[in-house]
């Protein structure tokens, strides 16, 4: 008789462990035979939000470096970059198999031509099996759209979008730049230029002014428009951010674990199964780290949220609407 266990009593589809949602893990071994590397590439773009554009400044909990504190520096050449984090990375990822993942601030925002010859650069280098581009919905300008329906014939292209929050009033506080229609706008976009274009949304939890129901409204909301994956954030303060004045005047609490690890199960309720949650939480680079504490130990979150889900007998999707 087969001995019960989390794993053999786990009723969700999309899992062959005891994961009661469709981890990033689970999609890759599907896709790509097992693990891949993520390699950070960061191409010395900027955003619409830093240049004038749309604003000043950048999003507040935003560092200077974008998102991109893990790549290496731009002046060097993808391929360059490619090879330093490949060879940083080889101790800890016992595989060939990499996907370049162009991170650093907006990496649409720039003329056709240059980013053409920066993906195809990624493309060409040595265990490349994918593509991965983060961007902003607004902006896919002209021929944008047509240049990743076209990359997404030659590989796998993940175009991850960042939302972060369904609420205007919100978005306008942490200087996103673009409204939810916006956004609406540019998923859409996507979708008309191929199908074959995977479009990951990204969400944080824990924003400024931000309810649970403001949250869960959001999730609902992407749900509704059932990307091919979602990333949950919790919103981290790093120093020598806008985010971090407010969070050293007094003017922002962050979220308890108790309250993101509820949180990231009732997301997961309600998104749809074969959606992949290519994240549950984050890190931001160590020294830089201001709040919570407690997200240093992220293994700790995700084993939290894990207990959750079963002690509710609950997995995504369960509550869908």
């Amino acid at each position: 008789m087969k001995q019960k266990n989390q794993r053999t009593e786990n009723p969700f589809g999309f899992t062959d462990t005891n994961k009661r949602y469709h981890t990033y893990d689970y999609y890759l071994r599907r896709t790509f035979g097992g693990k891949c590397a993520k390699i950070p590439i960061d191409a010395g773009l900027t955003c619409p939000n830093i240049d004038g554009r749309c604003g000043r400044g950048g999003c507040i909990y935003c560092s200077d470096r974008g998102s991109g504190d893990f790549a290496e520096a731009p002046t060097l050449s993808v391929a360059e970059q490619y090879a330093r984090v490949r060879e940083k990375l080889s101790s800890k990822w016992s595989t060939e198999r990499c996907i370049p993942y162009f991170q650093a601030h907006t990496n649409t925002y720039a003329p056709v031509g240059r980013l053409r010859a920066l993906f195809e650069e990624a493309l060409a280098q040595d265990g490349a099996v994918g593509l991965n581009i983060a961007t902003r919905a607004d902006c896919l300008g002209e021929g944008v759209p047509e240049l990743l329906a076209e990359l997404a014939e030659k590989t796998v292209l993940t175009v991850e979008l960042g939302l972060q929050t369904v609420h205007d009033e919100t978005a306008k506080r942490i200087n996103r730049g673009h409204s939810f229609a916006d956004f609406e706008e540019g998923f859409w976009k996507l979708r008309q230029a191929s199908e074959k274009i995977g479009i990951c949304v990204h969400l944080i939890f824990g924003l400024p002014g931000e309810t649970r129901e403001m949250m869960m409204e959001s999730v609902e909301r992407v749900a509704e428009m059932h990307p091919d994956q979602v990333k949950i954030h919790l919103l981290h303060v790093i120093k020598n951010t806008k985010m971090a004045e407010e969070y050293l005047a007094g003017n922002y609490t962050p979220l308890e674990k108790e309250e993101y690890v509820t949180l990231v199960a009732d997301a997961i309720e309600r998104l749809p199964a074969d959606v992949v949650i290519a994240r549950v939480t984050g890190d931001g680079m160590a020294d830089d780290l201001l709040a919570p504490e407690w997200s240093r130990k992220k293994v700790s979150v995700i084993n939290d949220i894990d207990k959750l889900l079963y002690e509710r007998n609950s997995w995504q999707g369960k509550k869908q609407y």
